[in-house]
């Protein structure tokens, strides 16, 4: 009989309850827009909507390798999680595993999915994989089309069956899917294959204050991408940020400045932001490249 732990089912339920909160401030909260320093600002498209619960998906087998299977069997939507695949995950080998996703990319996005499954010893579960409904609607998808997916398995010790193992899945609107890119904003950096563009400052985030980044990759590489020596109004800040885009993706993640960190330092207003990226590949962690400082404004 398949069991959650009750941390990984409350570390879900935080993180789904953020993103709901999330996505409802992005709505309401008065947002800034980015721009270099003494630049006319630059005016993003509108939000698209939620995706719509048109689409469906054929059975399908995702995985089948070493007495894991995965078949995907239906496209659902909850009111509150948001739309999802529907799983039978079935554990044919000899031992407990836990199975859950290394990435999971829609429409070319890369996006958070909320799945984790324990399934005994010749056992088989019903799961739901959701996509955050916060972040299609960031990177502008209303229409899923297509998602890829990498899953893992692993047991009680943490030993690897298996990782990154790739799945595609066609939805039922794949020919209407529009991967037009959501970049409109601040160009910040452009090199070694990756194209980072600063979209929107919110003051009102879940947290505090949320730096919207728009993310593109094509080095050939899956590459990773921290945020360092960050200053806001001259005062250094702790920046919550880093992201994985894998090759030939793209991705909207934001930095998260704590309101903690600016009451301490006595900002009540985002004006004037200075960082350095530092961008790696996510493999070997071998330093791809270390970007200069870049400073823009919030207007």
């Amino acid at each position: 009989m398949k069991k959650r732990t009750n941390l990984l089912a409350l570390v879900l339920s935080i993180t789904a309850i953020a993103f709901t909160l999330l996505g409802c401030s992005s709505d309401t909260g008065q947002k800034k827009s980015i721009a270099a320093p003494g630049s006319a600002t630059e005016t993003g498209g509108g939000s698209a909507d939620q995706a719509s619960a048109d689409e469906s998906i054929n059975e399908q087998v995702l995985v089948d390798q070493d007495g894991i299977k995965i078949t995907a069997t239906e496209y659902v939507t909850d009111s509150i999680w948001g739309d999802g695949i529907k799983l039978l995950v079935e554990n044919n080998s000899a031992k407990d595993y836990t199975i859950g996703c290394d990435a999971l990319i829609v429409n070319d996005y890369m996006i958070t999915d909320l799945f984790s499954a324990d399934v005994a010893a010749g056992k088989k579960s019903n799961e739901v994989m959701y996509l955050s409904s916060a972040e299609l609607k960031a990177a502008g998808i209303d229409t899923v089309g297509q998602i890829e997916m990498y899953f893992h398995a692993y047991d009680s010790n943490w030993d690897n069956l298996f990782k990154n193992v790739y799945s595609k899945l066609e939805t039922s609107e794949f020919a209407n899917m529009d991967t037009t890119p959501n970049d409109e904003g601040q160009e910040l950096y452009n090199a070694n294959g990756v194209r980072i563009v600063g979209k929107t400052v919110d003051e009102n985030s879940f947290w505090g204050t949320a730096i919207l980044l728009y993310i593109e990759n094509t080095s050939g590489q899956n590459v990773g991408i921290n945020v360092d020596n960050m200053s806001i109004n001259g005062y250094m800040m702790t920046p919550l940020f880093s992201t994985t885009v894998y090759d030939g993706k793209k991705s909207i993640d934001d930095i998260t400045i704590m309101s903690s960190d600016l009451e301490a330092n006595g900002i009540t207003s985002v004006d004037q932001v200075e960082l350095k990226f530092h961008i790696y590949n996510a493999e070997s962690y071998d330093t791809i490249a270390d970007s200069d400082a870049i400073t823009f404004t919030a207007q």
